[in-house]
């Protein structure tokens, strides 16, 4: 009798564990971090954007069960663009917060000074705007990226100022650092390859003040000008441009994608209209019903009329993170690692997935070493702002011509 009672409350204590173990496993949290440009000098434009996307994303992945039945939590850090806080606030995020992987990544130099420490710790990182090529170039194991290649992107940049009419002399503004002194270079080689002939003038990150650098630009008389300065520096640089008789409405010109961000764009450039940019991603007539979900979220959450690359880009970078780890089965850097080289991920961008790793080198298809972890198939885009206060996501697409909806408007 005594041996039958003692069963009897081994069961139920044992029955009455079973809801409480199951109310404990609700409660769990597993961790990702989300590097953004909060603060100046970095753009804090892209960074708030990517911030709002990558929250949107912790969202949506809780909503469909988190990530091994955990909720996933984003931890958002402020790189300011800079290389030596981005290198402090990854060795933050893996150190004190816990994250498992990371993802986010507006400047190229966070990428490039970033990704040493989340390699060396087995943290596997998505850089979602980052484009110097040397991010993937070294093959590093726990290194992926979803933004284009700057070789790449640049070269849309430098193709498209080489077919417009007359062009015979360009002017580069770029920013000195691990994106723009690349894009330049490759610019300048670009267009030397059709005969245009170019001069580029360097500036420091956080620059506010051009007029030294608009009369200098001036003095070359350019047919057109290619801006590749990040964030609220190429807003400030176009419209003292345009003060000074060389902006978008005088002359070819080419903006940074932070104008993108219409509302922005339009404050602080009201001679804006014309000026061209790249976009990365297919236009909104193009998204796949997830994407346009996105897209009505972030403008409900934003007020923004349009949805800016690096959102898509942020956005997408912590999903690819949440079906590896759900893949995986665990939140290991080395089972993450191996999820990701045979991912297949349907995100707003389109399907990501990374066809160079540990399981076919680059260089089995002639490819660089860039190559090495990064989605080949992003699609970038040329737009241009043709009526005045216009939103991004009715810009015009005028290059190339897959993509073409109209004809660009050049200044005579």
């Amino acid at each position: 009798m005594k041996t039958r009672f003692l069963k009897w409350c081994l069961m139920a204590v044992s029955l009455s564990v079973i809801p409480l173990a199951s109310a404990y496993a609700a409660d769990c949290v597993h961790k990702v971090g989300g590097l953004a440009p909060l603060s100046a000098p970095g753009s804090v434009v892209g960074g708030e954007a990517m911030r709002d996307a990558m929250l949107l994303a912790e969202r949506d992945i809780n909503a469909a069960g988190g990530v091994l039945g955990c909720d996933l939590e984003v931890v958002i850090t402020d790189t300011e663009g800079l290389p030596e806080k981005a290198t402090a606030m990854m060795e933050k995020l893996i150190t004190q917060d816990g994250v498992v992987a990371v993802g986010g990544g507006y400047h190229s130099s966070v990428g490039v000074a970033s990704k040493d420490v989340a390699n060396a710790r087995g943290i596997p990182v998505v850089f979602a705007e980052t484009w110097n090529d040397t991010i993937t170039g070294d093959k590093q194991k726990y290194i992926f990226r979803i933004a284009p290649l700057s070789s790449w992107a640049s070269g849309v940049i430098w193709q498209f100022a080489a077919q417009a009419p007359g062009v015979k002399k360009v002017a580069i503004v770029t920013e000195n650092t691990d994106y723009g002194i690349p894009a330049a270079k490759e610019c300048e080689v670009g267009l030397g390859s059709k005969g245009i002939s170019s001069v580029t003038f360097g500036v420091d990150i956080g620059t506010q003040d051009f007029a030294g650098i608009v009369e200098r630009v001036k003095a070359e008389n350019p047919d057109y000008i290619i801006v590749l300065l990040t964030g609220e520096a190429g807003f400030n640089f176009t419209q003292q441009a345009a003060d000074a008789g060389t902006g978008p409405q005088d002359i070819m010109f080419h903006a940074n994608q932070a104008g993108l961000e219409s509302k922005a764009w339009w404050e602080n450039v009201p001679d804006g209209r014309l000026a061209f940019m790249a976009r990365i991603g297919v236009p909104e007539t193009m998204y796949s019903a997830s994407a346009l979900k996105f897209a009505n979220d972030y403008k409900a959450k934003t007020g923004k009329t349009g949805v800016e690359s690096f959102a898509l880009e942020a956005y997408d970078s912590i999903g690819i993170l949440a079906q590896a780890i759900n893949e995986a089965g665990s939140t290991n850097g080395n089972a993450i690692v191996n999820a990701l080289e045979n991912i297949s991920y349907d995100g707003v961008l389109g399907r990501i997935y990374f066809p160079y790793g540990s399981k076919k080198d680059p260089s089995a298809d002639g490819k660089g070493n860039e190559w090495w972890h990064q989605w080949p198939d992003v699609a970038i885009t040329m737009v241009q702002y043709q009526k005045e206060g216009e939103p991004s996501n009715t810009m015009t697409i005028v290059y190339p011509e897959s993509y073409k909806t109209g004809e660009p408007e050049y200044v005579d």
